[in-house]
């Protein structure tokens, strides 16, 4: 390296002749220094030349001593890099996870107690009152979490006693198309936007969101719905290590039992893993599938990717409908645009207001029939195999600090929310 460095300090100045051959020396050098001490970056940048000509120019300069002015980067498109660390992100970015620190956080107070109660500000139900009260209540009850006995299949007395009951109720809540119509309204009731993406009026419309009919069209006799989980290995506070019945896998069997046997829906749950030993690329391990599922069964309506949130250890996202106990829910929405690049091109979804307005429409339900059961719909950037079907929904079910009898109660009133929505009048 040294002996390179040197030929090209006795090179220097000779004529236009030899600029090739110093070019190619200083190119031997940048690249045994850049492999010396910065060995990551060498193998990143070996294949392009882009990096390495941007600094041979600076600090090898040839030719007349012409300074070449740097060209601006292009923010609509990323690098190879970019796209491996948003692989990593999309992988963990239903969670709260902090974009500069990879941690998982609550952002501020104010959006701490939203996440734990998020109730419209047309509520002010019992329901409501009972999911925050219960929510303060939570300091001291760990060792009573883990004394209670794990459910199999959500069949508890409690959540057979939910079972009966739910389906009959009227409407608590009632919203004006016109209150509706409001941008501000809508978002601060209905919507948390990551700071790391933007929406306007254009795509939250509500005429638009409630205009789209998202309700099955055809009957049972062919499949209508798949559940999967990009992670399948996310559990809950009492989960029975290898036990896939107490993790999110076993509440989306709950699901799809209660989708078949009460409301004559024509399920397919599939149980693939994709997240272990990986859960990076676990979007992009289960894409295969989920295309290949959908190719098999055409008539496939409704996509559904079941998952569990994750938030700070002192945080409980519990509610209470006739006496039980129930984990939050919270619709997650892609929007494949970051704030800091724009739109990204090569995460290209053709049905981002389907898949906006179909949770919408769950959580409008959610909100009139069962207030405080929902957390307000989660909008983030890239895009979450949401680009498959028109009609998918990501589904956060409780988080870690979550019970599995929660999580598994609370798809009693989500399966008699997907029955209203995906069959009900227009």
């Amino acid at each position: 390296m040294l002996a390179g460095a040197a030929l090209l300090l006795v090179f220097e100045g000779w004529g236009r002749g030899l600029a090739g051959v110093r070019r190619e020396l200083a190119a031997a050098c940048y690249e045994d220094l850049l492999e010396l001490y910065m060995p990551g970056l060498w193998y990143e940048e070996t294949g392009t030349g882009d990096m390495a000509a941007y600094l041979l120019d600076a600090f090898f300069p040839v030719g007349g001593g012409e300074k070449k002015e740097q060209e601006s980067y292009p923010t609509q498109v990323e690098s190879e890099l970019s796209y491996e660390m948003i692989l990593a992100r999309e992988a963990a970015d239903e969670n709260y996870v902090d974009e500069e620190t990879g941690k998982v956080v609550i952002v501020g107070e104010e959006q701490a107690d939203a996440a734990a109660s998020d109730m419209p500000e047309a509520g002010g139900t019992k329901e409501a009152d009972a999911a925050a009260d219960s929510e303060a209540e939570e300091g001291g009850r760990e060792d009573a979490q883990a004394d209670e006995e794990t459910p199999a299949q959500g069949d508890s007395a409690a959540g057979t006693g939910l079972l009966a009951a739910v389906g009959t109720g009227e409407k608590v809540n009632v919203y004006s198309r016109e209150k509706l119509r409001d941008f501000d309204f809508l978002v601060q009731n209905f919507y948390q936007i990551d700071s790391t993406t933007t929406i306007d009026g254009s795509q939250l419309n509500v005429d638009a969101l409630l205009g789209k009919d998202v309700r099955l069209s055809h009957d049972a006799s062919t499949p209508q719905i798949l559940i999967y989980h990009t992670h399948s290995q996310e559990g809950y506070a009492d989960s029975v290590p290898g036990d896939a019945g107490t993790t999110v896998v076993g509440v989306g069997d709950y699901l799809a039992k209660l989708l078949t046997e009460r409301y004559g829906m024509n399920v397919i749950h599939h149980k693939g893993e994709y997240d272990v030993g990986d859960r990076d690329h676990a979007y992009s391990n289960a894409a295969p599938a989920v295309e290949q599922l959908l190719a098999e069964n055409p008539s496939i309506e409704v996509v559904i990717d079941l998952h569990r949130d994750g938030v700070r250890e002192d945080t409980r996202l519990v509610t209470e409908m006739g006496g039980t106990r129930m984990a939050q829910i919270m619709f997650f929405n892609g929007l494949s645009r970051t704030t800091r690049t724009g739109d990204i091109d090569y995460l290209y979804n053709p049905y981002i207001a389907d898949n906006l307005a179909i949770s919408f429409q769950m959580q409008l339900a959610a909100s009139e029939y069962y207030p405080g059961f929902t957390r307000r719909i989660y909008l983030k950037g890239y895009r979450y195999n949401m680009h498959y079907c028109p009609k998918t929904l990501l589904i956060e079910v409780g988080a870690q600090t979550n019970t599995v009898e929660e999580a598994m109660n609370a798809m009693v009133p989500l399966a008699d929310l997907l029955n209203r929505v995906l069959t009900g009048p227009q």
